[in-house]
């Protein structure tokens, strides 16, 4: 199996993402580990390379980042986690477990943050990917190379390459494990207006708004 992240400027967080990989590395599941990088100017690439990843870069946009760095991986199985992502114990369990059954895989949302906001969020995302198999990045991604290849792959978008894939691909499945996420953006602009503005950006880009415009003013 092969883990993509994608990286911009995160050596706050990308620490705490690869510790929580190193069960699979030590048990053989890992093969490889690509970060795929969009312009960093802070110790990431350090951090990445002290972990033995893969490095590559190229221009900032997490969907072309996530194209580029899984044209870098030759595993059968592809994991795509966000840098602010850690996978609770038990992950590697829950990924065989998924790989065996053969379809998409998802894990349980949980927000690293305290208080009632962060659990409805949560709540509210891991409902929706159960009941439309349309799980966002923060759940991270497992899904077979010819399942990612049949479905076209990530789109070189700015924004909701996540959706894009997921509507291409068969019907995935939660696995039985968590990812908690940081949840910066939603501390810094708040719960309700995130919230908001996440499924406006979404409707509308279902109903075919341009990726580039739902992009402006929006990081990763």
């Amino acid at each position: 199996m092969s883990i993509v992240i994608p990286t911009l400027n995160a050596e706050a967080v990308l620490p705490g993402c690869l510790a929580a990989l190193m069960d699979g590395v030590e048990a053989g599941l890992v093969r490889e580990l690509v970060v795929s990088d969009g312009g960093s100017v802070d110790a990431t690439r350090d951090i990445a390379q002290a972990a033995g990843a893969i490095w590559v870069e190229g221009p900032a946009g997490r969907g072309g980042q996530l194209r580029r760095g899984v044209a870098a991986t030759s595993g059968g199985w592809l994991l795509v986690l966000h840098a602010d992502t850690r996978l609770a114990p038990g992950w590697t369990s829950a990924v065989e477990a998924g790989m065996a059954r053969g379809a998409p895989g998802y894990f349980c949302l949980r927000f690293a943050a305290p208080g009632l906001a962060p659990r409805l969020v949560a709540g509210w995302a891991n409902l929706r990917a159960r009941a439309v198999s349309m799980p966002f990045g923060d759940q991270g991604l497992l899904v077979s190379r010819a399942d990612y290849e049949a479905g076209g792959g990530y789109p070189d978008i700015p924004l909701m390459e996540d959706m894009a894939l997921m509507r291409r691909l068969p019907r995935a499945r939660p696995l039985d494990a968590v990812a908690e996420t940081g949840a910066a953006r939603y501390l810094a602009r708040g719960w309700l207006r995130q919230g908001g503005a996440n499924l406006w950006r979404q409707a509308r880009f279902l109903a075919g708004a341009d990726p580039a415009r739902l992009g402006r003013g929006y990081r990763d």
